[in-house]
């Protein structure tokens, strides 16, 4: 297997493993995001909220490796837009990580307000719905958001070259614009982000990087369509 193999189910392996980290965090999340007494629950879940947390730390990390490891074939067709999607996956890792640590700050939140010889409720619970509030934004802005617009520059620079087969790309294309819609939606208060309409907006996007990276792993990139 040569080095372009190599990268191509690389980068397929990391594309499914964002894909499962960020599904499995957010289920583990469960207690504290959506209990109807986070600093009661989320210290009672302390183990569980931790390891969703671990979770979004590796969809971190799967995240930007996809976008290090196609990248040497990426600039082979346009450097500018190649980087541009490096760096709006950055973006999107950032807005993630901005979330776990909210979601850790409100689990230290609930554990003082548990120790708290004479806890104040509503400076407690108003602090705590600020921090779930940031992790709401955050959840919006970045798998969404941001995910949109990265998805679209790759997905460009593949219909273009060839890489993958220009099925690929086109959904991918279909479903940045959808999920970027998805995210403006949400952010005017159309309907919410874990709806029925916000699943199927988000759903084409998914759908393309499940199949990208069966793809890569199986068939890798056009090496064809690899300039020398």
């Amino acid at each position: 297997m040569n080095s372009n193999e190599k990268a191509a189910k690389m980068a397929g392996i990391l594309f499914i493993l964002a894909a499962v980290s960020a599904v499995a965090g957010l289920l583990l999340y469960d207690p504290i995001l959506n209990s109807t007494d986070p600093l009661i629950q989320g210290p009672a879940h302390s183990n569980q909220v931790i390891l969703g947390a671990v979770m979004e730390l590796i969809l971190v990390g799967s995240a930007v490796g996809t976008s290090i490891t196609m990248f040497p074939f990426l600039r082979k067709y346009n450097e500018t837009l190649a980087l541009g999607h490096v760096l709006f996956r950055f973006l999107e890792a950032v807005v993630i990580t901005v979330g776990i640590i909210s979601v850790l700050a409100l689990l230290t939140l609930g554990r003082e307000y548990a120790a708290a010889a004479a806890p104040d409720p509503a400076s407690f619970y108003a602090s705590a719905a600020s921090l779930k509030a940031v992790h709401d934004w955050t959840f919006l802005l970045g798998p969404n958001f941001m995910l949109g617009i990265n998805t679209m520059l790759y997905s460009y620079i593949f219909y273009k070259s060839k890489l993958v087969p220009r099925f690929i790309p086109i959904l991918g294309m279909t479903g940045s614009v959808l999920v970027f819609l998805c995210a403006l939606l949400v952010m005017f208060g159309v309907f919410t982000q874990l709806s029925v309409w916000g699943a199927l907006l988000a759903l084409p996007v998914a759908a393309n990087e499940m199949i990208l990276a069966v793809w890569l792993i199986r068939k890798g990139f056009n090496l064809s369509a690899v300039p020398a």
